[in-house]
């Protein structure tokens, strides 16, 4: 059979969900064909320039306005703005030829299952057979979408349900119909993982599938408890939020950005057609939700939900709904003992053991929600899935869980689980009660670095499938572990690499990171070939510890603070210069020390989600771990004969002034923090690792060469320096920045220039390390900058002063 490759796309609809769609294939460089119905009647601003009808700009107006769109959103749906050209639209009538073209198919109209059918009857006059045809459908059943298709059509079809937004959320669900090919089910599943960079779920064709079958389920379930445990909006987001490892927006906060009316249509459609679900009750809307429907409090969308913006004398405030009263209220802080139990408790998958044992309203509130958690997920086992496994992954996915219901139940321990359900008067599935009885303790064991799970047919732990193109750390740290301090491990990843991995708080870079990384160097110099720094934590780095920089300036420590920072630009060259090469792997937020240490790798294999960039301006300080050196040395590289050489080296200059973060890998290029032709990315963060490990594998095999320390470094001085100084002066008196600002960006000024040389030289790096070390020290002296750390420290916001 031929190998199929997805080179064009159609995209049936263009609403928030078909755009974002849309975007994200774009974003992986398939071309896409969007498009759209035509409008039925002109605006007035048509009728105003004589259009007709019959006018394209009027005939594809729905599609071209849903676009623009959706490309303006924050967060955007694309990496860089350039891959909006990989998108052309089109109507429903004029292009609809043209679908004839594509690899895939993809249907993401409104959820009426007569429009559905009717828009299949159309495309299935152009489709070419063996095309891929699938449905973004969330709840209406695939066996009914495909009734009365040609027998090829039933054989490309099924549902292929992404989350929204379809950039951010990796569930990717991939439900068979009726006559699906097994063949066009195994190729979704490998090419959303590789390629779409998503977790995909192979489903069955039952009501919400499986993310939002249990997602709803567990805010139903959370509804109901409220009303019984009296708590306030507040308590229940402080409990459901980050403390168990689930989004900032929690519960309630969620519920208003989805929207109260998206919500109650699942859990309908749930009620209506699962009859045989033994938690059924819980589908019944509680009066509260029942009159905030008929009020139109639906959430972000009709301004007010859960949650309320109010603004009185100009001040803004949230406010939050008195489930009691049904009335607003200033928001109440929320505190319980038991949370505050968990504080001193890094890992997440740590603090359930503690939650559970809480005895007060929080410790009740966790007993009661998990134990109808644990019972609800073990029921819908073979219902929704055969493998008990899939609803962890579509909860991770599909909802931000950091770990989903199987792996908070094995965290408690299955025994306990059940007896907490006991308590509640539940009971689990007996296939559990037989896991235990096999003599299998858990869901889930670890063997030879590969995750196990029990399976339920031969009652044994064999390994879970889909594992071999990533290496899970949490699986190897134990047995592959070479060294460690408090806050780094290192790790054998085999074939003569090692893997140096951040442990100290949001990944921050200290003392015993830049002694983790220099051991990491010694023995890979000693007995392997090659080094990545990586970590698999939610940001690979948020950068240096500003704490202990703020504790040595404020105790007026110069000395050890200028040695501190002489101890971080060294690992940096360190990594540079090293006898092997380094590799670093960022992904989520890579701040200040962590894009300095990302910049100094020999090369850069970052996740797609990579938010990186040089923030020390806001805390008061230039990069003072080789940053300024680097985007000096940038710069001049990019020097060549006859160009305005002042323009390149003010457009790295002003990288670092305003703080620039990409919002994705791809801009990053754009800045110059990554390297094109050297630095890679990887749209799915599951395969970074891997990924590294191999290119560090293939720069060993190609004879790697220990570098030569740069001396040419082309430095502009006076030159340089009187443009930046008139250019800060200027936008101090433009009140663009402030005092404290300008005395910032002169400072790097005076670095980037190389200093106030009378011509054009040509330095080494330790020159311009030098200087920038002795601007942060001055800078550290400064009571605004102190101000600023202190601020950042205490609220994690810049302080502009």
């Amino acid at each position: 059979m031929s190998k199929r490759r997805i080179k064009k796309v159609a995209i049936i609809g263009s609403g928030i969900m078909g755009s974002g769609i849309a975007c994200h294939f774009a974003n992986i460089g398939v071309q896409v064909l969007l498009l759209d119905i035509i409008p039925k009647e002109l605006t007035d601003a048509e009728q105003a320039k004589g259009l007709t009808l019959n006018d394209k700009t009027v005939r594809n107006r729905i599609v071209n306005n849903s676009l623009a769109s959706a490309l303006k959103l924050n967060p955007s749906p694309i990496y860089h703005k350039k891959f909006a050209n990989n998108i052309a639209t089109g109507n429903l009538e004029d292009d609809i030829s043209k679908v004839g073209d594509a690899d895939w198919i993809m249907e993401v109209v409104v959820e009426r299952l007569d429009i559905k059918k009717q828009v299949f009857e159309k495309l299935e006059q152009y489709r070419t057979p063996g095309t891929l045809i699938t449905s973004n459908t969330s709840g209406i059943p695939i066996k009914f979408m495909s009734e009365g298709r040609s027998e090829d059509f039933q054989k490309h079809f099924c549902g292929t349900h992404f989350f929204n937004p379809a950039r951010y959320l990796k569930l990717f669900e991939i439900i068979p119909g009726p006559k699906t090919d097994a063949s066009v089910m195994e190729f979704l599943n490998n090419y959303g993982e590789q390629f779409l960079g998503k977790t995909s779920v192979i489903a069955k064709d039952t009501p919400a599938f499986i993310g939002n079958r249990i997602g709803i389920f567990s805010i139903m379930s959370l509804f109901h408890l409220v009303k019984e445990l009296d708590l306030t909006v507040e308590e229940v987001d402080k409990l459901t939020g980050p403390v168990i490892g689930r989004p900032k927006s929690a519960t309630f906060r969620t519920v208003d950005v989805v929207g109260l009316d998206t919500l109650v249509h699942v859990a309908k459609g749930i009620a209506d057609n699962c009859k045989d679900d033994e938690s059924l009750p819980l589908f019944e809307l509680p009066d509260f939700i029942n009159t905030m429907i008929d009020n139109k409090w639906l959430g972000s969308k009709t301004g007010q939900g859960f949650y309320k913006k109010h603004v009185a004398n100009g001040k803004k405030e949230i406010l939050s709904l008195d489930l009691n009263t049904l009335e607003y209220r200033s928001a109440q802080k929320a505190k319980f003992a038991t949370l505050e139990l968990t504080k001193s408790v890094d890992k997440v998958i740590d603090r359930f053991k503690i939650l559970i044992s809480g005895k007060d309203k929080a410790g009740a509130f966790y007993r009661k929600s998990f134990a109808a958690l644990f019972a609800y997920v073990s029921y819908r086992v073979p219902e929704i899935t055969n493998e008990w496994y899939k609803i962890d992954d579509a909860m991770k996915a599909g909802f931000g869980w950091e770990h989903g219901p199987f792996q908070i139940w094995d965290a408690i321990g299955v025994e306990k689980g059940i007896e907490i359900m006991k308590d509640e008067g539940l009971e689990p599935a007996n296939w559990v009660h037989e896991m235990l009885a096999s003599g299998n303790a858990s869901f889930y064991s670890v063997k030879d670095g590969a995750t196990y799970g029990y399976t339920i047919k031969s009652k044994e732990q064999v390994k879970i499938p889909g594992q071999d193109a990533f290496i899970i750390l949490d699986n190897i740290r134990q047995s592959n572990e070479v060294w460690k301090n408090s806050e780094v491990v290192i790790e054998d990843l085999g074939d003569g690499i090692l893997n140096c991995e951040f442990q100290s708080k949001m990944n921050t870079i200290g003392g015993d990171v830049l002694a983790g990384i220099n051991k990491a160097i010694d023995l890979a110099e000693k007995d392997f070939e090659g080094l990545i720094i990586g970590n698999q934590g939610a940001n690979f780095s948020v950068g240096a510890n500003i704490g202990m920089i703020f504790m040595m300036a404020v105790e007026q420590e110069y000395d050890e603070l200028n040695m501190a920072i002489k101890y971080f630009q060294d690992t940096m060259m360190r990594m540079r210069y090293s006898a092997i090469p380094t590799i670093a792997a960022p992904h989520g937020m890579t701040l200040g020390g962590g894009c300095e240490l990302s910049m100094h790798a020999d090369k850069v294999i970052a996740a797609a989600e990579t938010y990186i960039g040089l923030v020390e301006f806001g805390v008061g300080v230039i990069p003072g771990g080789g940053g300024s050196k680097e985007m000096a040395l940038r710069a001049q590289d990019l020097f060549r004969k006859g160009d305005v050489e002042l323009n390149i080296l003010q457009e790295y200059f002003l990288t670092i002034g305003m703080a620039k973060v990409a919002t994705s890998a791809y801009e990053a290029f754009d800045m110059g923090v990554l390297q094109t032709g050297k630095d890679i990315v990887v749209v799915n963060k599951g395969r970074q690792i891997a990924t590294a490990k191999a290119h560090a594998r293939l720069m060993a095999d190609a004879g790697y060469t220990q570098p030569v320390k740069r001396k040419d470094i082309k430095v502009l001085g006076k030159q340089a320096l009187g443009m930046f100084l008139v250019g800060t002066d200027s936008m101090e008196a433009a009140n663009y920045i402030s005092e404290h600002d300008h005395k910032i960006a002169n400072k790097l000024a005076y670095v980037m220039a190389g200093g106030d040389l009378s011509e054009p030289t040509l330095v080494n790096e330790q020159y311009l390390l030098d200087l920038e070390r002795e601007a942060f020290l001055s800078l550290c002296t400064e009571r605004k900058t102190l101000e600023r750390i202190q601020h950042m420290l205490k609220t994690g916001k810049p302080l502009r002063n």
